[in-house]
């Protein structure tokens, strides 16, 4: 075994001894656990719902959206949970908040950044057109998404950084304890359809491939740019998990 392979190996062993070992005593206190159960009746996020949703009247509602996807727009709540999917006219496999850009721009409109809580706002809102319906998203749909899901295969089990960690790294251990926070096995969980999502460590809404930065940072891994070409592959990636368990969107969502 050489070198870089035996340090890959330790620290996993490292990684997963600390997770093993963590136990019930670091993981969410009691208080925390009792405002859990108070805020899934109450989402603080629903206030950025509305808020989305005065933000996307500015684009001209449902309408405006289904005639620049070129779908009906009876059929846009299902087409909705089919992202991420590749646009033709954007000649890309893209993110919805990527849609959502893209109608300001054609509108002449300031484009929100991916980061803003306004683009969160307008995502959840937007998103949570298709609540309820099945995560569909078609990974053999064109070769455009069947190369954007092998990317973002790859990448979920690729070590990066100076740990030499993979998001499979952690998430192979579901239910273990991490950082007081339980480990989710990411499609039994629905991942893919539960964001964006209130976290109630930061107190704020927050998109999957933003919490998907976070995860990187504390892996010690450069974290991807958002809405780039990696990190819309590692959402392909986790919506598909999310379809195998025949989950349906549920937005927004409410983390730890």
């Amino acid at each position: 075994m050489n070198r870089l392979l035996l340090k890959r190996v330790w620290l996993g062993f490292l990684c997963a001894s600390t997770l093993l070992l963590a136990g019930e005593q670091f993981s969410m206190s009691q208080a925390d656990k009792k405002m859990y159960e108070e805020l899934k009746e109450n989402n603080p996020a629903d206030m950025n719902v509305e808020e989305g949703m005065e933000l996307f009247e500015e684009l001209g509602e449902e309408g405006a959206l289904a005639k620049f996807l070129d779908v009906n727009q009876t059929q846009l709540p299902s087409y909705i949970a089919g992202f991420p999917r590749y646009i033709a006219k954007m000649g890309n496999v893209v993110g919805l908040d990527q849609v959502l850009q893209a109608m300001q721009v054609e509108q002449g409109k300031a484009k929100d950044a991916l980061s803003s809580e306004s683009m969160f706002s307008m995502l959840a809102y937007v998103k949570s057109f298709a609540n309820d319906e099945a995560i569909n998203i078609d990974i053999k749909a064109n070769k455009e998404m069947e190369a954007s899901y092998a990317l973002g295969e790859k990448l979920y089990s690729q070590a990066r950084g100076y740990r030499g960690l993979s998001c499979n790294s952690c998430h192979a251990l579901a239910g273990s304890i991490l950082r007081t926070q339980t480990l989710p096995e990411l499609g039994e969980q629905n991942t893919g359809g539960t964001w964006p999502a209130y976290r109630m460590t930061l107190s704020s809404l927050v998109t999957l491939q933003e919490r998907s930065r976070t995860c990187m940072r504390d892996a010690g891994q450069a974290p991807l740019p958002l809405g780039s070409k990696e990190m819309v592959a590692l959402e392909v990636y986790i919506s598909n998990l999310a379809k195998n368990n025949k989950h349906a969107v549920e937005v927004p969502g409410l983390k730890r």
